[in-house]
């Protein structure tokens, strides 16, 4: 069963809580807590102020059913997450930018325990800027070219894409409150941009675990908490920053890599096989395998999979193809499979992902 809800605040769908609340793993009078409504789930978000532009969220809730979340966008913000257990990102962090878009929220029912670590402008600024220090010559290319279409996109009269961009990280345009991610992006950079969102997560590596466990078990109140959690917080996102270091590849063998991946987000409907892949970016099979490990944890099928899904919901969103076409424009014969691997992925099959989405006002005519 599913609960579609329209909701103004990322909060709304959740009503309100205590600081005094026995669950929390520690608490103080500054928190905000929001606990599920009995019907919906069990369980609680506790907001944790830290710096004015910094706050430690920690969510820790079960739902009962799938919650779907209609909502316009909000303030831009950065969010590095931390996934704990429970969730099928378990074991991964990642970099989640909110820019103010509107959008459908699938919220499954999965356990969830996760930390979020907020930034707001002006912190926003800087650590965006850190994680685009640290992505290959490639990927950066590629976050230009986003930035560029953004830029573009808003037309802002003597401004240039890079300061319009950055106008929209400090909050001083808000274009996008009642339009999807999907409506802005162009085809031509859609392919692209799904590359650069693949490496946005990574496994979490051991230096995390005893920082978080700090974070969860910390023992003070007041200036000094905030303080303590502070530092624990900005020790976490340092570690995911380091861990997205660049595979120890060589540079023909990265390249191979890379060249492979496009050629699978290009032939989604029909992509060669791995033995045809390896021989085209001028590699061996076991090569192939060990770079799609390296750069995008998961095996070239693993790869082609994502692709096709992520291609899949941009079609469902952006279109008005049927669910039959959907499914052979990204590859997938059998749609019965089609259906599965979409549910698996979003929680609920495309027929009722598209209605929804129509409903969200997110096809273009």
């Amino acid at each position: 069963m599913t609960t579609r809800l329209r909701i103004n605040h990322w909060s709304d769908w959740l009503q309100p809580g205590s600081p005094d609340d026995s669950r929390l793993f520690h608490s103080d009078s500054s928190d905000r807590v929001w606990g599920c409504p009995p019907h919906l789930g069990q369980g609680y978000i506790q907001e944790i102020p830290l710096q004015d532009d910094l706050s430690l969220n920690i969510h820790h809730y079960q739902l009962y059913e799938n919650l779907l979340i209609d909502q316009p966008g909000e303030a831009n913000c950065l969010e590095f997450e931390f996934y704990l257990e429970g969730d099928a990102l378990a074991g991964y962090s990642s970099i989640v930018p909110y820019l103010g878009f509107k959008d459908l929220i699938i919220k499954r029912t999965r356990r969830m325990f996760k930390l979020e670590i907020v930034f707001q402008y002006p912190s926003l600024m800087t650590y965006t800027q850190a994680f685009r220090e640290r992505l290959s010559p490639r990927n950066q290319v590629i976050f230009e070219q986003f930035i560029h279409c953004l830029g573009q996109s808003l037309r802002r009269r003597g401004s240039t894409p890079e300061r319009t961009f950055q106008q929209l990280l400090q909050g001083q345009i808000m274009p996008f409150a009642e339009m999807t991610f999907d409506q802005v992006l162009p085809e031509s950079l859609w392919s692209e941009f799904g590359h650069l969102d693949a490496i946005r997560q990574s496994p979490m590596v051991p230096t995390m675990e005893p920082v978080i466990g700090q974070i969860l078990s910390c023992p003070y109140q007041g200036t000094i908490r905030r303080t303590y959690l502070t530092r624990q917080v900005l020790r976490l996102v340092a570690l995911h920053l380091e861990a997205m270091v660049q595979p120890r590849l060589r540079d023909t063998d990265l390249d191979s890599i890379f060249q492979a991946a496009t050629i699978l987000r290009q032939q989604l409907a029909a992509p060669p096989t791995i033995e045809s892949l390896a021989r085209q970016v001028c590699t061996n099979r076991f090569k192939l395998n060990r770079g799609f490990h390296e750069v995008y944890h998961t095996t070239p099928y693993g790869y082609l999979k994502s692709c096709r899904l992520l291609k899949a919901r941009q079609l469902l969103q952006t279109s008005e193809l049927s669910i039959a076409e959907v499914a052979k424009r990204v590859g997938y014969t059998n749609n019965s499979q089609f259906t599965l691997a979409f549910r698996q992925l979003m929680g609920l099959n495309p027929k009722k992902f598209q209605m929804h989405a129509w409903q969200l006002g997110a096809v273009v005519i």
